[in-house]
């Protein structure tokens, strides 16, 4: 198992224990799920590592946005009033972001919020795994293997 800080996980519902903060702030490879779609600029790019991890494992940013999208048909996250298109590019941030919590609450009406949140948290794990699981090359599967026995 790798070692994993305890300031770089939080314990949120639907996901339990030891989910990765986002990579911009020092999270490991299952952090990936809640990363932004390739090609955007973004408000805090300079600490953006999402590329560099990508290119780490050896998963093209082709493949990762095919990943995110499909996962998002699969699950009807598309939405036009989030950033990207779709839910599966949305963060973690505590309090959320106005147009990803919207966008949950019209996927799924009359649930209460903490009840979307488990299951948005437990759907990024899924997402976070499924990425993982794509990877092809050898040295890849090496480095993520150790993040994937945590599921």
């Amino acid at each position: 198992m790798p070692y994993i800080e305890d300031d770089k996980v939080r314990d949120l519902p639907g996901w339990k224990k030891n989910a990765p903060i986002p990579i911009c702030m020092g999270g490991d490879y299952r952090a990936l799920t809640f990363c932004c779609k390739p090609g955007h600029s973004l408000t805090f790019g300079f600490k953006c590592m999402r590329d560099e991890t990508l290119g780490d494992l050896g998963i093209s940013t082709e493949e990762f946005i095919n990943i995110k999208e499909q996962f998002s048909k699969e699950n009807d996250w598309n939405s036009d009033i989030t950033c990207f298109g779709s839910i599966s590019y949305c963060c973690m941030r505590r309090g959320g972001c106005p147009r990803r919590d919207v966008a949950l609450a019209e996927r799924y009406p009359g649930m209460a919020i903490e009840d979307i949140m488990e299951l948005y948290f437990q759907k990024k794990k899924e997402l976070s795994k499924r990425i993982l699981e794509s990877i092809t090359n050898e040295e890849g599967k090496d480095k993520a293997k150790a993040y994937l026995d945590l599921f």
